[in-house]
């Protein structure tokens, strides 16, 4: 089992949701990424998802865009990431997940991506510009290493892209809420809590829904028959402006509620 089996496997027993924290690598430094990380688990975060800069995050909205230009301004890589993984593994075992785009790995070499940051300690990846029907070859390489790669259904994945997709999937499944980018906005979860329920017929994996969550109210409302959250652009907001303080607030206000509304 990865460590995120073994969170995700755990939260079940003891009936609670989980919640996954994305941290921009290298915002506003490489120094405060480690300590945010490090500051989420204590707030309650089960997993960290570290978000891999990219030139052009098709999936990401205007915070976590400023985020990826402003790390890369800073001298941010690949291999600056992997650094960050090797520092956290030093403090942590929370169960860490890239996210990051597909022309990156291609350049670092796709099979010395997945090999450099499991040895890190990084345990998956999450790439949103790789379809389900091209990532065959990557699916191949992250599951001979042991290595998630997250897939995704939407609102609008039809059922049997929903089948397929739920058969091959491990670690997680990335369910996004609406048709847009990340970004804090109101979303009715509802559909994306209709998707949940199909999946379910297909797979035993836990389901993780994401875009859009950026209050305690929000990650109420998502995890309703999701397994856990992701919530990304309310954190990276915070750092950016470097506070810290509101980030780790917000993190334990979420928890908080999660626990209070799920937990048995």
């Amino acid at each position: 089992m990865t460590r995120i089996d073994k969170v995700m496997a755990g939260l079940k027993a003891a009936g609670k949701k989980g919640m996954f924290i994305y941290i921009t690598a290298g915002v506003p430094d490489a120094a405060t990424t480690i300590e945010a990380v490090r500051q989420a688990k204590r707030a309650g975060a089960d997993v960290i998802e570290l978000g891999l800069p990219f030139s052009d995050p098709m999936a990401d909205g205007p915070v976590i865009q400023t985020a990826s230009v402003a790390a890369l301004k800073n001298g941010m890589t690949l291999a600056g990431a992997l650094d960050i993984v090797r520092e956290i593994r030093k403090f942590s075992d929370i169960p860490l997940i890239g996210m990051g785009y597909i022309n990156n790995m291609y350049h670092y070499g796709l099979e010395r991506f997945v090999r450099d940051f499991k040895a890190a300690g990084m345990d998956g990846v999450i790439i949103p510009d790789l379809p389900h029907e091209e990532s065959g070859g990557m699916r191949r390489i992250c599951a001979a290493q042991d290595f998630v790669l997250a897939e995704f259904i939407t609102p609008g994945t039809t059922e049997p892209r929903m089948e397929q997709t739920c058969r091959d999937a491990a670690g997680f499944i990335y369910c996004v809420s609406n048709n847009g980018v990340t970004g804090v906005k109101k979303v009715d979860y509802h559909p994306i809590g209709q998707v949940c329920a199909k999946a379910r017929k297909y797979t035993d994996t836990p389901l993780a829904v994401g875009f859009g969550i950026g209050s305690a109210e929000a990650a109420v409302e998502a995890a309703e028959e999701a397994d856990a959250v992701i919530v990304g652009s309310a954190v990276v907001r915070c750092l950016l402006d470097h506070r810290m303080d509101d980030a780790v607030a917000l993190i334990r206000e979420m928890r908080q509620a999660l626990d209070a509304r799920y937990a048995v």
